[in-house]
């Protein structure tokens, strides 16, 4: 049963808890006056809403315009669980269910409601992200994929239908290949962008920042500039 939590109201950053199946999830909402899209943060392994890299990353796209909503895909008790047995953090198609019942919450929060919707997942959050966006119900209309593990989501990859950008480091030579192999089996439109010189977790100086701007300009792309066409385009309704 869902517990209930109160709306949220639009301001610079709001820490927020969503309610899901088991309990309550904390997050940090951020809502720019200016914008019609938000990108929901899909940490990896072991990690949580306070990832010092998807923290950066999503600054960058708050400056960019871009809401952000930063989230731990476990409970609290379940994460103490999982430090002990390691038996949630890999569990792709049960995260996949918490994101989207998170992402179900975001989409109709004041301020929130009317806006496109982006997945920025890393590693493991990364086959997260596919595997919700082809679940019913998730509101998803763009993916970015940072150092993610696509492959993870099996045979999810040739459902996947929305924008998905695959950012892997030069360096990272076994999640490169792992990209490489999942990018044969989506289908949507995708695109693997390499940061020439980046590992793993993208410490090198000025590779985070290549990042950003990548992530930036697919969810500008695919959130802000369709939902203005969109708009432009709409058929008029005649006044009587």
């Amino acid at each position: 049963m869902h517990t209930q939590a109160s709306p949220v109201q639009v301001s610079d950053e709001t820490e927020v808890h969503i309610p899901v199946d088991g309990g309550t999830l904390e997050g940090i909402l951020t809502l720019p006056e200016r914008s019609d899209g938000l990108v929901i943060f899909v940490h990896g392994s072991g990690s949580s809403r306070n990832s010092p890299r998807n923290r950066f990353v999503a600054q960058r796209l708050q400056t960019a315009g871009l809401g952000t909503l930063l989230f731990d895909l476990l409970t609290e008790p379940e994460a103490a669980e999982d430090w002990v047995t390691l038996n949630r953090r890999f569990n792709i198609q049960a995260l996949a269910g918490r994101l989207v019942e998170a992402t179900q919450w975001a989409a109709a929060q004041p301020g929130v409601a009317g806006r496109r919707l982006g997945f920025f997942g890393a590693s493991t959050g990364a086959a997260a992200a596919l595997v919700a966006s082809t679940q019913p119900g998730c509101p998803v209309q763009a993916i970015v994929s940072r150092g993610g593990r696509p492959d993870l989501a099996g045979a999810a990859l040739r459902k996947v239908t929305v924008p998905t950008l695959l950012i892997v480091g030069g360096h990272d030579w076994d999640v490169l290949q792992l990209n490489r192999n999942a990018l044969s089996h989506l289908r949507c439109r995708t695109e693997l962008q390499l940061i020439s010189g980046a590992t793993h977790l993208f410490e090198e100086p000025g590779t985070l920042e290549q990042v950003s701007r990548l992530a930036g300009a697919w969810f500008r792309r695919h959130l802000i500039q369709e939902s203005m066409t969109r708009r432009s385009y709409a058929p008029s309704v005649p006044i009587p």
